[in-house]
This record gives C-alpha cells, structure tokens and sequence, in this order.
C-alpha cells in the first residue's frame, strides 16, 4: 500500500523518484564527455602510439601506393614474432604484458629488414625482443631491439640485407615533417637526440663534400633515404637505451654518426649506421655515470622492467 508521501499530488498517482537520481545522472551526462577527453590525453600522452601510428601508415603506403620492399608475409612474420615473443618473456618474468613496444619493433623490422625467406623476419623479431630480457645492465636493456637483430643476422646470414630507403621525395618530406611534428609533441621523452643525429651526420656529409669537390645534391640526396629517417626517430632516439642527459645525447648522436661515417666511407660497411650504433650502445652505460640525470620512465609504465 501506498502512502500519501510517497505519491505525488497532480501526477496521476505516480511514485516521486528522488531528485538525487536526476542530478546523478545530469552529472554523468556532462561529465562523460570531459571524461573521454582526459581518457583522449592520457592514451595519447605516451609517444608509442604515436610511433604506431607513424610505422604502420608506412607499412600501408608500402603495401597499396608505393613499394619500398616490404612484403606482407615478411612483415607479418616480423610482427607476430616479436608479439609472441613479448608474450612469453612477460609470462616468464612474471610481469604485465605490454605488446606497444614490441609492436614498433616488428613495424620498424618489416620496414627495414629485407630477406629472401620470410622466417627470417621471424628470427629477427625474436631476436630483438628476448634482446631486452636478456641483453640488461642495471635495469636497462643495453641495445635498441630492431638494431640488435638487424645486426645479428647481417652478421650471421648472407640472405639478409638492409632496405635501401627510396621511398620519393613527397613521401620522404610529409614522413619528416610528420616525425619531427611527433617530437615537438613529446619533447619531454627526450627525441631530440634524433635532431642531433640528423644535423651531426648532415653536417659530416656537407663537410666530405666540400673536402671532396662534390656538389652539395649528392649530400643532399644522401640525407633523404627513408631508412635514414626510421634510424633516427625510432632506433638512435630509443629512450630506453640512449643517454638520460640531454649533453649525453649529444656526445652519443655525434658520435654514432660519426663512426658510421667511418666505417661507411673508409671501412666500405654499407649498413654502417647500424653497426655504429650497436658498436657504441655501451657508451650509454658510461655516459650515464658520467653526466647523471634522471633515468627515463613512459607516463603509464606497463611494468617495471622489460615493458617496453
């Protein structure tokens, strides 16, 4: 039985709802939209997803407007590789599983890695990520994933070669600019090495040149390889094993582009920026001791050790 109370006069003998219900849901519905938003931000403070999204619209301009040699068994032998195998190394260490990191490394393998059997790309990506639970000193893989591999297979397979990196100058150009936009938006996770590189190795092919009498094009046209530019955005510039001061940065980025230019105009090495950069990632260790700073961590760390 219903009480007077309980019923509003006027309403056709229907219950009241409390006036708490309504402002809950007012609430709710103004505060969803804001919600989304700082969902939005917080999903997009970390520079990964963006690398992601940079890496597989290369892929996919590969794959349907221009082909850079990539091909879809290959890269998704890459991909798969290095999923799975952050699968099972997380499942081992007993942490969270985070498959971002290991995402970019199987895209930047798939746009860099060329090999006449697909299970290579295979080995390469299986290869990079064990790299990073095995390949650790104080807590921090010594070696960039991607690099490491392409390394160890040039070393270990003649069926391995490096792309060459033609992927025509509009690509080239909107692929900078894009890059260089990403780093303006996470100046704070420290891409500015990826500057530092492309002026020092800028500026040592202006210097050959000059020395040589060439005319400054053949620099030119060196700088703009798509190779290049992966290199120096996703490989060189990985903040988990590059310096942690911004003067460190600047020591290692002069210094792999010129050990790279050694080995690439005295030694004949063609995938020298490679080699370079493996052959100094120790440095980093030492840098690190010798201008201390605060050691890098992404916003929303998955784990706390081989996350990423």
């Amino acid at each position: 039985m219903t009480s007077e109370s309980d019923v509003c006069t006027g309403c056709s003998g229907l219950p009241l709802k409390p006036a708490t219900d309504r402002t809950s849901r007012g609430t709710m519905a103004s505060a969803g939209p804001h919600l989304a938003i700082r969902l939005l931000r917080a999903s997009w403070s970390d520079a990964r997803h963006l690398q992601i999204v940079a890496l597989a619209t290369l892929l996919a301009i590969n794959f349907a407007i221009i082909d850079f040699g990539a091909h879809v068994a290959a890269s998704a032998c890459a991909i798969a590789a290095s999923l799975f195998t952050q699968w099972v190394c997380s499942r081992r260490a007993n942490i969270p599983l985070d498959l971002r990191s290991p995402l970019i490394s199987g895209l930047s393998l798939s746009l860099l890695l060329r090999a006449e059997e697909p299970w290579l790309h295979a080995i390469a990506g299986v290869i990079a990520i064990a790299s990073k639970f095995v390949l650790r000193i104080d807590g921090k893989h010594v070696f960039n994933p991607a690099g490491f591999a392409i390394v160890v297979l040039l070393v270990s397979s003649s069926g391995v070669w490096i792309s060459p990196g033609q992927w025509g100058a509009s690509i080239w150009f909107a692929s900078l600019a894009g890059f260089l936009a990403m780093m303006v938006l996470h100046a704070a996770r420290r891409a500015d090495i990826a500057l530092y590189f492309l002026l020092s190795h800028a500026v040592l092919l202006g210097v050959r040149a000059v020395w040589l009498g060439d005319p400054f094009a053949i620099p030119l046209h060196q700088l703009q390889n798509g190779s290049l530019l992966i290199f120096a955005f996703f490989m060189i510039s990985d903040p988990r094993t590059s310096p942690d001061s911004p003067l460190g940065r600047f020591l290692f980025a002069f210094a792999v582009a010129a050990f790279a230019h050694y080995l690439a105009f005295f030694v004949q090495m063609r995938p020298a920026l490679y080699f370079a950069l493996i052959a100094l990632s120790p440095a980093t260790l030492l840098i690190d001791r010798l201008l201390p700073a605060p050691r890098f961590a992404w916003t929303a760390p998955a784990s706390k050790g081989a996350s990423s």
